[in-house]
C-alpha cells in the first residue's frame, strides 16, 4: 500500500449527511481529506503501522459542526474571565447582578470600567414578577458609585449602565439618541440607564477600544470553546467600520487583521467565513456604498480556512425591544421600523433596497439582519429586484434570523435559491417571553423551520453567540422538540423538523451558505476531514438527552484539535 490512512474510525455510526443521509460503520482519513467511508472491509487496507485506529464503541461520527452565525471575537469578550457573566443561570435576579458587580468592584483598580454580558429580563425574578420593571441605573449605583458599569443584554441590542457611566459618557436628559437608537427615560425625563439599538454606540465611543492582545485572547478563548463543542466552521457575521462601535470594536475592522495573524501563526482551529459590515444601523445607502467600495476584500493565503463571503446589512432590530418591523402591531401598540436612514417608511424601504442593489451588483453575497415579518418581506423582495436588475449566478443571499419569515418570502427565497439563517437556541431562550410582545400565536410561529423547509428554502442554523451559547446539541433538540428553556412548554409544534433535517442545518446546508458544500459539510471521500464525534448513538437518542451527549473528539482538516478519547480503546478493523 503506497498511502496509509492517518486516522481510521470503526465500530460506530458514521452519519455521512450525504444526499441520502446514509449511515456507515467506518471512515478513514488520509492527510486532510476523507479517504474512505463504508464498512470495516473498506478501511482495512488503509491501516498502516502509524495509523491511529479509533474504536468508536457505538459513538456517532458526524461532519464537523458549522455554526453559521457566531460573533467569535465578541463571544470571547463576553465570556469569563474577560467579562462578568450576568446571564441565566449565573444571575436569576437584579439582586444577583448587583452582587456580581459588587464583587467585581472589589477586585477592580480605581476608576476601572466594569463590564458584563448576558442579562435577560425573561430570567430576572423582579422583571418576571412585574413586566413593567426593567433594569435601571439605581440597581447598580449602590454597589458601584465610583466605577462605571456597562452590562450588555444577551441579545446585544440593549445596554444597561449605572449613573457613573452615564456621567462619563455624557448622557443626560437633554441628550438626543442617535438615529435608530433610544435612550430610555423615566416619567421625569431622566435616563434610566438603558440604551437600545444605535444608542449603544454612545457607550462604545466612551470605552477604551480593544487592543490587539485583547482581541487575540478573545478569539483564542472562542476557538477553544468551539473545539470542545465539535464546531469546525463558523461565520463571523459583520467585521468592518460598522462594527467599530459594537462591544468596544469587537466587530471592527481590526478584528479581521487579528484573524489573519492567527491563521498565519497556525492558531486558527476552525474555518472562519466573514461578512463585512460597511456601516452600522441608521446609515444611508450613499454612506453604505462609499464604505463598502473602500473595504479591503483581499483573501488570505488559505481561503478554505479564512475567507470573506460577503456583506452584512442591518434592516431592523429585535422583537423584545419592539424594534423589529412587523406587519401587525405589537401587544401594546407600535410596529417597529427599518433601522436605516430615512424619515418615513417609504424612504427607509428605498434606502435598504439601494444598499442591497449596490452590494449585489458589486458581486457580494448578502446576509441581512431582518427579524420582523415586514422587514423580511422588504429584504427578500429587494434581493429579487437586485437579481432581476443585475443577473448573477449563485449569489446565495440570505436573511439573517428570519424570526417571522412569511409564506411570501419563503416562496421568493426558494425561487431564487436564496436562504435563511435561523437560530434555534434563541428560540429556546425567548419562546416564553415573546408572548408578551407579539401574542401567543406569533410567538409560537417564530422561527418556522418546518414551513421553510417544506417551501424549499435553504435553511442554516447558528447560535448568534454571544446571544446564546454556541451549543448545536441544544439547537438540534430545539428544532426537533420546540420546547422552551424557562418553562419547557412546546412552542409551535407544527414547526418541528426531523433529526436528520436539523443536523443538515448545522452541516451541509451551512456549508452551502459558505459556498463550500462541494468540499465540506458531509462525510464523503474527497471532502475535507472536518469531524465531530459524539459519545453515544445520536440517531437513536431521546431528543431531550441530546444536549447532554458529550463531544469527545474534534478534527479539523485531518488534525485533531480536541481529544477526550486519548487512551480510549483502539483496535484493528481487520479483526
Amino acid at each position: 500500500m503506497d498511502t496509509y490512512a492517518d486516522l481510521v474510525f470503526v465500530g460506530g455510526r458514521v452519519v455521512t449527511v450525504d444526499a441520502e443521509f446514509s449511515v456507515a460503520e467506518a471512515l478513514a482519513v488520509t492527510g486532510s481529506v476523507i479517504a474512505a467511508v463504508g464498512g470495516r472491509e473498506d478501511v482495512a487496507p488503509l491501516v498502516g503501522p502509524d495509523t491511529r485506529v479509533v474504536d468508536l464503541e457505538g459513538a456517532t461520527l458526524l461532519p464537523g459542526i458549522n455554526d453559521s452565525h457566531l460573533h467569535g471575537c465578541a463571544f470571547g469578550m463576553a465570556s469569563p474571565p474577560l467579562s462578568l457573566e450576568v446571564g441565566h443561570p449565573a444571575a436569576s435576579s437584579l439582586a444577583d447582578v448587583a452582587e456580581a458587580v459588587r464583587e467585581a468592584v472589589g477586585r477592580a483598580a480605581e476608576g476601572q470600567w466594569i463590564t458584563g454580558h448576558g442579562w435577560d429580563t425573561g430570567y430576572l425574578d423582579e422583571c418576571v414578577a412585574d413586566p413593567s420593571r426593567h433594569p435601571a441605573r439605581g440597581d447598580l449605583d449602590g454597589v458601584s458609585p465610583d466605577h462605571p458599569v456597562v452590562l450588555y443584554s444577551f441579545s446585544g441590542h440593549a445596554t444597561w449602565v449605572n449613573s457613573k457611566a452615564l456621567e462619563l459618557i455624557g448622557i443626560d436628559r437633554d441628550t438626543v439618541a442617535p438615529p435608530g437608537g433610544a435612550i430610555v427615560v423615566d416619567a421625569a425625563g431622566e435616563p434610566t440607564g438603558l440604551l437600545h439599538e444605535g444608542a449603544q454606540a454612545l457607550v462604545q465611543n466612551a470605552l477604551p477600544p480593544l487592543g490587539r492582545r485583547e482581541r487575540t485572547d478573545a478569539i483564542r478563548s472562542t476557538l477553544a470553546t468551539l473545539a470542545r463543542l465539535g464546531v469546525t466552521s463558523y461565520t463571523e457575521p459583520g467585521l468592518g467600520p460598522g462594527g467599530d462601535g459594537i462591544m468596544r470594536g469587537a466587530l471592527g475592522t481590526e478584528t479581521l487583521d487579528v484573524y489573519r495573524r492567527l491563521l498565519a501563526d497556525g492558531e486558527l482551529t476552525a474555518r472562519v467565513g466573514v461578512l463585512l459590515l460597511p456601516t452600522g444601523m441608521a446609515s444611508t445607502a450613499d454612506e453604505f456604498a462609499r464604505n463598502l467600495d473602500a473595504l479591503d476584500v483581499s483573501e488570505g493565503h488559505d481561503p478554505r480556512r479564512l475567507t470573506i463571503h460577503g456583506v452584512k446589512v442591518f434592516a431592523d432590530g429585535i422583537v423584545p425591544n419592539k424594534t423589529a418591523w412587523m406587519h401587525e402591531p405589537y401587544v401594546g401598540g407600535g410596529c417597529g421600523a427599518l433601522c436605516v436612514g430615512g424619515e418615513i417608511d417609504d424612504e427607509r424601504v428605498a434606502e435598504i433596497r439601494a444598499m442591497i442593489r449596490h452590494a449585489h451588483a458589486a458581486g457580494h453575497q448578502l446576509g441581512v439582519h431582518a427579524t420582523g415579518d415586514r422587514a423580511i418581506d422588504t429584504v427578500v423582495d429587494a434581493f429579487a429586484a437586485a437579481a432581476a436588475e443585475h443577473p448573477r449566478e449563485d449569489a446565495r443571499h440570505y436573511v439573517i434570523h428570519g424570526d417571522f419569515l412569511t409564506a411570501h418570502s419563503m416562496k421568493v427565497l426558494a425561487a431564487h435559491d436564496f436562504g435563511v439563517n435561523m437560530n434555534p437556541t434563541i428560540k429556546w431562550t425567548v419562546a416564553d417571553m415573546e408572548e408578551e410582545f407579539v401574542g401567543a400565536g406569533r410567538a409560537a410561529y417564530a422561527w418556522p423551520y418546518r414551513d421553510a423547509l417544506d417551501a424549499g428554502v435553504r435553511v442554516a442554523s447558528g447560535s448568534d453567540a454571544p446571544v446564546t451559547h454556541p451549543d448545536w446539541r441544544q439547537g438540534v433538540a430545539t428544532m426537533v422538540l420546540r420546547e422552551s428553556k424557562a418553562a419547557g412548554r412546546v412552542s409551535g409544534p407544527e414547526q418541528r423538523i426531523a433529526l436528520a433535517e436539523a443536523i443538515r442545518t448545522y452541516t451541509v446546508d451551512a456549508a452551502w451558505q459558505d459556498f463550500a458544500d462541494g468540499w465540506k459539510g458531509s462525510l464523503e471521500p474527497g471532502k475535507v476531514a472536518d469531524l465531530c464525534v459524539v459519545g453515544g448513538d445520536l440517531l437513536g437518542a431521546d431528543p431531550h438527552a441530546i444536549p447532554e451527549m458529550p463531544v469527545v473528539l474534534t478534527v479539523l482538516d485531518g488534525r485533531i484539535v480536541y481529544d477526550a478519547l486519548a487512551g480510549a480503546p483502539t483496535g484493528d478493523p481487520r479483526d
